[in-house]
């Protein structure tokens, strides 16, 4: 059960730390390039954006989490499942940062959503040796 509420934790810490940088990019402006005025400029910009800190952080989170759960699950459940970080950016991109998504993308989403199901109801085969 700790491991379903911390992949959870991870799964919203994930996509809300995404919302916040984008948001936070689209504030400071596009990046034109890679050159010292295409990158750093921009670069200069976002670290002092709290909007950008607080994605990072968030982000930060995820990836702790997702660790810890790694460290008692096997990766062929946590990452699969992990997976369905992809139907909530969606679904947040399409609520807190007004993007447009088509049909097509939902369409995806939800053939990711049967591939996490399917995932999430597998048990954990045991290998046998030669």
């Amino acid at each position: 059960m700790k491991t379903y509420i911390v992949l959870a934790i991870s799964i919203l810490s994930q996509a809300t730390g995404n919302v916040f940088l984008s948001k936070g990019m689209k504030q400071i402006g596009s990046v034109s390039g890679i050159g010292e005025a295409g990158l750093l400029v921009p670069f200069a910009r976002a670290i002092g954006s709290p909007t950008i800190w607080l994605g990072a952080a968030l982000l930060l989170i995820a990836f702790l989490l997702f660790s810890a759960a790694l460290s008692w699950a096997d990766l062929s459940f946590v990452l699969p499942t992990v997976s369905v970080e992809v139907i909530v950016n969606v679904a947040f991109a399409d609520y807190f940062l007004n993007e447009p998504v088509s049909a097509v993308r939902w369409i995806g989403t939800v053939f990711v959503s049967i591939g996490v199901i399917l995932v999430m109801r597998s048990k954990r085969q045991e290998v046998q040796e030669r």
